[in-house]
């Protein structure tokens, strides 16, 4: 199944507050971001979008527009962003408190049970 606009975007928008949660963008996370650009199979027509997007945005601004793409993905798709939002917030080999925050209050707002993201994000690790 081939991931919609909206559910890359999303993706792309909740990893870029994930990855500043802690008040830096380390190295490890930034090469995270673009593997998972490349993972995911983001077109750089998309990630320049994303990029556009973020510019000079507050935190919260940022969190709407990335909720709001992911309100119109399928649970199918959320689940796949979750589970690897999940797996990137250990990236950097620690989890910071916010990005903790920032992912069980957007898995609930989104109607998905965190022990799926959990069993997902295994899968795919894997």
């Amino acid at each position: 199944m081939s991931a919609s606009r909206q559910s890359q975007l999303g993706l792309l928008y909740i990893a870029h507050l994930l990855i500043s949660a802690d008040g830096v963008i380390d190295h490890n996370e930034y090469q995270a971001l673009q593997k998972l650009k490349d993972l995911e199979s983001i077109p750089d027509a998309v990630f320049k979008e994303f990029e556009a997007g973020v510019m000079g945005k507050t935190e919260r601004d940022i969190y709407k527009a990335g909720v709001d793409l992911l309100n119109e993905c399928s649970d199918p798709e959320k689940l796949n962003v979750f589970a690897e939002l999940y797996n990137l917030s250990d990236v950097d080999g620690r989890v910071h408190v916010k990005e903790v925050r920032l992912l069980l209050y957007t898995i609930k707002s989104s109607g998905i049970e965190f022990n799926d993201v959990v069993t997902q994000a295994n899968a795919l690790k894997k």
